[in-house]
């Protein structure tokens, strides 16, 4: 990754047209091939960008430039459009490289495979005289991410998601059907578990016959003590 802190302006030309006036920003030129234009505020949002495929040309700049003081012009060209970032660059302060490497990804805290794990150790928490049978149970369309029985024995799939939406309900729907053709198994009723249950989504639920339970993360970690909450 390349970052450069200049003074120059940016123009942006094609599909729309913008202009940012002289001033000292961040340019943010990426591996992908991406340029992003930063200021000191808006957060994370840059001011204009060009993403990948495009192609970035530093030219000279012509009479009318150099006499308004423009050092270099950067022309990033999308391969795909007519569009271009055309950044004229004033002053550079500060111009430097840096390999990152390969990027693992963001790993968030409270991921569906977390709640999984921490609701398979506390699988009371669907009710009293529930036991676990194994986690990712595996079916012929996929895995259901805890197969238990509840306190009669009955076979119960839970299908776990951090937000549960509708394709949620959909998902373990097909699974149910799947496990109640298998005589060991049925009848096999579903639990809908997450942190957050969209109302569309429990509805859909509760019209197939599927019990919602909606986790607090917290709680299930420990570091959240239900019992002494005023509210």
């Amino acid at each position: 990754m390349r970052l450069v802190i200049a003074a120059c302006t940016a123009d942006y030309v094609g599909r729309l047209t913008a202009h940012l006036p002289l001033a000292n920003r961040l340019l943010l030129v990426k591996a992908d091939g991406s340029v992003l234009v930063h200021s000191d505020g808006g957060s994370y949002k840059p001011l204009n960008w060009m993403s990948p495929p495009c192609t970035l040309t530093v030219g000279e700049p012509d009479d009318v430039d150099v006499a308004e003081g423009v050092r270099e012009v950067w022309t990033v060209q999308h391969a795909k459009s007519d569009d271009r970032l055309v950044v004229r660059i004033h002053e550079v302060l500060h111009d430097s490289a840096h390999e990152l490497g390969v990027d693992p990804g963001l790993v968030k805290d409270g991921v569906e495979a977390h709640l999984q794990r921490l609701l398979a150790e506390q699988i009371e928490t669907l009710g009293d005289g529930y036991q676990l049978v194994r986690r990712e149970y595996m079916t012929a369309i996929g895995p259901v991410d805890i197969l238990c029985r509840d306190g009669g024995g009955g076979s119960v799939a839970v299908e776990i998601k951090r937000r549960g939406e509708i394709d949620g309900v959909e998902q373990l729907t097909r699974y149910l059907e799947l496990m109640n053709r298998d005589p060991l198994l049925a009848p096999v009723t579903g639990v809908f578990a997450a942190q957050e249950i969209k109302p569309q989504a429990r509805t859909l639920a509760t019209d197939r016959g599927i019990r919602c339970v909606t986790l607090d993360y917290d709680a299930l970690k420990g570091v959240d003590d239900v019992e002494a909450r005023l509210f």
